[in-house]
């Protein structure tokens, strides 16, 4: 990746929902930026072709696994022949709704949609006629929830029922709020409500949960293996899962048989790891996309990167792993931090980090949850407090991130 050009583009995402609350598609934002005044240019001054190039030069395509990508554009972009080598079958065209419908650009619109692309509309707020002969032909409705009064939304979402675009809600902050929007008809929901819950209450942790946290604690305690399989052998789906994980990674073509030979084979950081991410992965067979799943190992797998150039000494890269993946849990078990703290034994730099950010390790958190919710100013900030590190180290370790969370649960 040798474009300086390409690595000063600062590449955001935000996770769009089905109903069922599995991953659908990501919004890709892309911005450029510029770390030596520590900000980033209000608006993409890039053209259509920056970014395909960004999008083909850092693999977002791999990134996206399964979902699809929303991908804002502007009248400019629309009309740039340069938006016509992004992947059709990936890509969802979302139409600014700064673009006026212009006969021109009714046209145009049309016209991608005949080569393979779907269009969303974005920041509808009634059906317009003006609009209307793009709603015809788009796939995807965009309301932003912000910009609507609640009382009037079923109104709206009725106003569009005679057409074959889907509903998406944007902004939703809740799962409240994505729970009224699911009975009001909406299809799609964006924003990443599902990992920050508005009440946490502590609840009883189910027994594969606790028998996941027990494991955990042990590997990190570095115990005998012969304390592990009792506790492997009590969940019957955990040992399936390990011994489907180690086969995988070969063993002279004889396959593995028992969790103790499992846990040789995998070695105490894979397995230390396989765990870690199993508590987020679908239970009971199921093979939905796990957007907290996703979310994690990016969060993760970034901060494991970004650590491994720090050259800290409170900075290494597998507490920066585990703090990215301890950052989840409470929005994944529904308890306090402080309850899965006590659980787990944990270096003094990685509970700093949890409880108020502080450190390398904390700072590398905080940077990954302002790049998840798009705080640009916030971001560059963050990025400032860690001298050793770049904009350019931080795209390539969240294109090689995302890319490698793509591949998990397949």
């Amino acid at each position: 990746m040798s474009n300086n050009n390409t690595t000063s583009i600062f590449v955001g995402r935000q996770p769009i929902l089905d109903r069922r609350g599995a991953l659908y598609a990501y919004e890709l934002l892309f911005r450029s930026g510029q770390m030596d005044h520590a900000e980033f240019s209000s608006d993409m001054s890039a053209t259509a072709r920056v970014i395909t190039t960004v999008f083909n030069e850092l693999g977002l395509e791999n990134s996206l696994g399964n979902a699809f990508g929303f991908i804002n554009v502007s009248e400019e972009m629309l009309m740039s022949e340069a938006i016509e080598l992004l992947p059709p079958d990936k890509i969802v065209i979302e139409l600014l709704e700064t673009i006026p419908p212009t006969p021109v650009v009714i046209e145009r619109a049309r016209d991608l949609v005949a080569k393979g692309f779907r269009l969303a509309l974005d920041d509808v707020l009634s059906l317009e006629d003006d609009f209307r002969p793009l709603i015809e032909i788009a796939s995807f409705v965009k309301i932003d929830l912000l910009g609507v009064d609640p009382d009037t939304l079923p109104a709206i979402v009725n106003s569009f029922k005679p057409y074959k675009a889907k509903l998406l809600a944007e902004k939703v902050d809740s799962a409240e709020q994505a729970q009224r929007c699911n009975e009001l008809g909406f299809a799609y929901f964006q924003g990443y409500f599902f990992a920050r819950p508005s009440v946490l209450s502590t609840r009883a942790l189910k027994s594969s949960e606790t028998t996941l946290l027990r494991l955990l604690g042990l590997v990190m305690g570095d115990a005998e293996t012969v304390a592990m399989e009792p506790l492997i052998k009590q969940e019957p789906a955990l040992l399936v899962n390990l011994m489907r994980v180690s086969n995988s990674i070969g063993n002279g073509g004889r396959q593995i048989s028992s969790a103790r030979e499992a846990i040789t084979l995998l070695g105490r950081t894979q397995l230390q790891r396989w765990l870690q991410l199993l508590l987020f992965c679908p239970q009971g067979g199921e093979q939905t996309g796990g957007p907290l799943l996703a979310m994690v190992a990016t969060r993760a797998r970034t901060m494991e990167l970004l650590a491994e150039r720090c050259d800290s000494r409170d900075c290494d890269p597998e507490c920066a792993f585990l703090t990215g993946i301890l950052s989840l849990l409470p929005a994944l078990l529904g308890v306090r931090m402080d309850e899965i703290l006590k659980t787990l034994a944990v270096a003094p730099s990685i509970q700093n980090a949890l409880n108020d950010g502080s450190g390398n390790l904390g700072a590398l958190l905080t940077l990954m949850r302002n790049w998840e919710d798009n705080a640009l100013h916030e971001f560059a900030l963050t990025l400032s407090r860690l001298p050793a590190l770049g904009l350019t180290d931080f795209t390539n370790a969240t294109s090689e991130s995302m890319a490698w969370a793509a591949t998990l649960g397949q």
